[in-house]
């Protein structure tokens, strides 16, 4: 009788399971390889004052993490407390592969998988490590120099103890690898984000009634941004386009975060021109938009954007990070009135902080339907196709039984 293969052990590991496409994207694998004869540990810090956690989300699909509090998001002395207490549990669970997500626990987690590999007597332990970046912190979170401490360490760890980097999309694979100059050519991988798309096909009966408890009329446009209230995603732009252009649609803010205080009080400034929603179900979300916006500064893949398409909504956005490889190639560049946008397959895109241009790309979105539904039809399409929490499951499946060798 043959003996039958043994189960390959992951350690992953996570900063913090706050709202956002990480923590889902971290869960849904743990959930999925768990039910695939893996063995799982989910490893994960606390979520900060002001940011919502997602433990019930995990809780909900059979996933426990362990918690080390001091894993907190920013750099400090503690750091070589989670260092240790990680080495304690890579020397418990015995992991074939460590998978870190997010810029601090892949710091920590391959910093501890140096001590974990190396302070052995004997021959080193064979364990393997990947990183994924799920956006990155090299511009637009900090300034230089703390940004060129935090470069600094993602270099030297691609180099130390990193078998592959995992990158989200070509965008981004282009901007770590060329423009930041993060590890060899060879390490990378492309595993596009993966959603449920179940769920997001749209119920207009919970979309009229969230718009009835906000005060909006069934008929009236809403332009919507999802996502967490920190600066990267500039929600100050929004407030600026909901103030100039309160004429042609409402405008709602979907998310919570440390800066709700301080944009509710540049809203009243503005004159109350959008409504502070709160965190909702993403399928009430979405059924009570016409079109979201996305203005950040920096990101990876935004879940926001997956999702409004597989729900079948008009997406706008800054040109930033994954966005491009989301929205598709250029297929009209337009200037009006002075303002430039770019009209690509599956949505429109505009220059970081521009205002002007902002507005003319989501005035002409607002105004043509033919167009809102040639990029609905593709947006959705392309979701489906590309971005379901099956195949990243499949991807990430086999690119660990490439490297358990």
């Amino acid at each position: 009788m043959s003996t039958p293969p043994r189960a390959i052990r992951v350690l992953r590991l996570i900063a913090r399971l706050n709202v956002g496409g990480p923590a889902q994207h971290v869960v849904w694998l743990n959930e999925a390889l768990s039910t695939a004869g893996f063995e799982t540990l989910l490893v994960t810090g606390t979520v900060p004052v002001g940011e919502e956690d997602m433990s019930d989300f995990a809780a909900a699909r059979g996933v426990t993490p362990l918690v080390i509090p001091s894993m907190s998001r920013e750099i400090s002395p503690r750091d070589l407390v989670t260092i240790w207490k990680l080495w304690r549990v890579m020397v418990r669970f015995r992991p074939d592969i460590v998978h870190t997500h997010t810029a601090k626990a892949g710091a920590v987690g391959r910093v501890a998988g140096l001590l974990y590999r190396f302070l052995v007597i004997g021959r080193p332990r064979r364990c393997r490590f990947v990183h994924t970046y799920h956006g990155h912190v090299f511009h637009s979170y900090y300034g230089r120099f703390k940004t060129s401490i935090f470069l600094a360490i993602e270099r030297m760890l691609a180099r130390l103890n990193t078998d592959r980097l995992v990158v989200l999309g070509p965008q981004q694979l282009g901007e770590i690898r060329d423009v930041f100059k993060v590890g060899r050519p060879e390490q990378f991988v492309v595993v596009p984000l993966g959603i449920d798309l179940s769920g997001l096909s749209g119920d207009p009966a919970r979309g009229a009634a969230l718009r009835r408890a906000l005060g909006i009329g069934t008929s009236e446009t809403v332009v919507g941004i999802v996502g967490r209230l920190t600066p990267v995603k500039n929600h100050d732009l929004f407030l600026r386009l909901a103030a100039r252009m309160r004429d042609l649609a409402r405008f709602v803010v979907y998310g919570d975060g440390a800066d709700r205080q301080e944009l509710e009080r540049r809203a009243a400034e503005l004159g109350d021109c959008v409504v502070f929603a709160g965190t909702r179900a993403a399928e009430e979300i979405y059924a009570s938009l016409d079109v979201v916006a996305l203005t950040s500064r920096n990101e990876g893949t935004p879940l926001a954007l997956i999702e409004a398409m597989a729900s079948g909504k008009a997406v706008i956005s800054t040109a930033v990070g994954g966005v491009v490889d989301l929205l598709g190639a250029v297929e009209e560049r337009c200037v009006e009135g002075g303002a430039a946008f770019e009209i690509r397959e599956r949505g429109i895109s505009v220059a970081p902080d521009d205002d002007a241009g902002f507005a003319a790309g989501l005035t002409r979105l607002l105004r043509d339907e033919g167009l809102q539904r040639r990029l609905i039809d593709r947006g959705r399409a392309y979701v489906v196709k590309t971005h379901s929490k099956e195949r990243l499951v499949a991807d990430i499946i086999q690119l660990y039984r490439e490297i358990d060798v």
